[in-house]
């Protein structure tokens, strides 16, 4: 592969993979009120932590509200929440930990402080790898551990019911924009679900680069991995109303 080739990926891959930026900036307030549970619902029977891709709008990212939404109609009479993962989404990995750094800290928190709660954690592109890298077991090799989150202890594998991971960057892409692989973490392995449309590069070994932009509105991809989510809550399959890609439910 030329280097000229070789560059055009990798700058294609960035658009798409570029990662988080501080999470200074925060959350709109709107976005907070939705993420924020009232206080007679500190606690939901359900809850999905989603990481939204690069350059999407702080909150769940278009498909990461289409997949709450689907889920959402599976879970019956649930009482059910979401969190978005705070972090900016661009096109500085460095900064990527941050959204990492939230991600873990959440999930450590819910499970101390709601023990009961099912957590589904997912994210789409680079909060698919945010995501995966939250449940590994140990730093990757090469990394200064002083400078990453700690891992999370192997009891709250526990209180998560599954992982959903929309075009999660593969080895190759990793290796294009010179980041260690995501390993997901060998607590987690059994309840994760990759779901990746064909020929999309960013997960695949194709070269369809427009693949990558369909995850929200390709309704068999998202009812894929809800049903997965679904199945681990112990809600079987479930059915979610056909129609829209989120599964009837408006953003």
């Amino acid at each position: 592969m030329d280097g000229h080739f070789c560059g055009m990926i990798a700058r294609l891959l960035a658009r798409f993979l570029g990662p988080a930026v501080v999470a200074a900036a925060g959350l709109s307030a709107s976005v907070l009120a939705s993420a924020i549970p009232s206080a007679s619902a500190q606690c939901p029977d359900v809850q999905v932590v989603f990481a939204r891709g690069t350059d999407e709008p702080p909150g769940l990212g278009a498909t990461g509200q289409a997949f709450a939404d689907n889920l959402r109609s599976r879970v019956g009479p649930k009482s059910f929440d979401v969190y978005p993962v705070n972090y900016p989404a661009t096109h500085e990995w460095e900064t990527g930990l941050d959204g990492i750094r939230d991600a873990g800290a959440h999930v450590v928190s819910m499970a101390h402080d709601c023990p009961n709660t099912k957590m589904v954690l997912g994210g789409f592109s680079q909060g698919a790898a945010v995501m995966g890298f939250v449940t590994s077991s140990a730093v990757p090799d090469g990394v200064d551990p002083a400078t990453v989150p700690k891992p999370m202890g192997p009891d709250v594998a526990n209180h998560v019911a599954s992982v959903v991971l929309f075009g999660m960057p593969n080895v190759r892409a990793m290796n294009f924009l010179n980041q260690p692989p995501v390993a997901i973490g060998p607590l987690y392995q059994a309840k994760t679900i990759k779901v990746c449309a064909t020929d999309d590069p960013v997960c695949s070994d194709g070269m369809d680069f427009a693949a990558h932009d369909t995850y929200a509105s390709d309704w068999a991809m998202i009812d894929k991995g809800a049903a997965f989510a679904a199945g681990r809550l112990g809600e079987g399959s479930g059915t979610a109303p056909v129609g829209t890609p989120g599964g009837g439910f408006g953003s």
